[in-house]
């Protein structure tokens, strides 16, 4: 390996360590920004899907850690990593990174005022990462009961988000196009809290077959059908995104022990529950 590229690993190991003293969990990425260390299970005739549970390396953002010694083992096992990756949606920070592309006939910066406009939020002083092509990732974190999917221009053109299972090219990462860096005066702060509003945007919405009622008998019956149709890994989405909409509807009170109920019958546990739907009810503006 050329001196340059050892001194590459080199560093972008130094970069990973600092990040992991801040509690964000990391993996090693080659000069492309993907993942340095290939799957164990590449070359199985019939590869059923593990996320680390075979005990070897190379899951992807699933290996990522916060551990030092774990640092140095991934990266080890990766001797050509040029990058780190910072990975979403894991605690302390829950971190949500909104990618601002550059693209031919699209201003991120531009649909994301648009948009703080129209819902009136506002973005924090926050970590801004500038990469190579002149675009940015703006880092926020998120309320630890919520999932924040991935997406892909979904809330705007050349706005791209990146949430739980997904993962930012860290600072110090040095890529085929050219090095990520902290904004100026951004580097020192720590990952802001998403407005509400704009997490609110970055949920995803429920399906059309579960209308919402709020009158008669119906009295947000739409909103518990719609938690009770919850799958494993979006369990706490949807009763958060339930609450916040009850909230929102001025029935967030009277709805609050049926959305209980639904979330139980998932299988989440009533303090779980609680937790989520008092954490809606403080980010709408109302008393849990």
């Amino acid at each position: 390996m050329a001196t340059t590229d050892r001194q590459a690993t080199t560093l972008a190991l130094a970069h990973a360590l600092s990040a992991a003293e801040r509690g964000l969990a990391v993996i090693p990425l080659s000069r492309s920004k993907l993942p340095a260390l290939r799957s164990p299970h590449r070359d199985d005739p019939a590869p059923s899907p593990c996320h680390g549970a075979c005990g070897r390396l190379g899951h992807g953002v699933y290996d990522a850690s916060s551990d030092p010694d774990r640092i140095r083992e991934l990266f080890a096992a990766a001797p050509r990593a040029t990058g780190y990756g910072i990975a979403c949606g894991l605690p302390p920070h829950h971190l949500i990174g909104l990618d601002l592309d550059v693209k031919t006939g699209t201003d991120s910066s531009a649909a994301l005022r648009e948009l703080a406009l129209r819902h009136l939020f506002t973005i924090p002083p926050t970590v801004v990462v500038v990469t190579p092509s002149g675009g940015r990732h703006l880092w926020l974190s998120g309320p630890p009961e919520v999932v924040v999917p991935n997406s892909a221009g979904r809330l705007a053109p050349g706005i791209d988000i990146r949430g739980a299972g997904g993962y930012l090219v860290g600072p110090g990462s040095r890529t085929g196009q050219g090095v990520y860096a902290a904004a100026p005066g951004t580097a020192h702060l720590a990952p802001a809290p998403c407005p509400r509003s704009l997490l609110r945007l970055l949920l995803p919405p429920p399906r059309a077959h579960h209308p919402v009622s709020t009158a008669d008998g119906g009295h947000g019956q739409g909103l518990v059908q719609f938690v009770l149709a919850a799958h494993e890994g979006q369990r706490n989405t949807r009763l958060f995104w339930a609450a916040c909409r009850a909230y929102e509807d001025g029935i967030g009170a009277a709805l609050v022990t049926p959305l209980v109920d639904a979330a139980l019958h998932t299988g989440l546990s009533e303090r779980e529950a609680r937790t989520t739907i008092a954490s809606a009810a403080r980010l709408t503006g109302h008393r849990p």
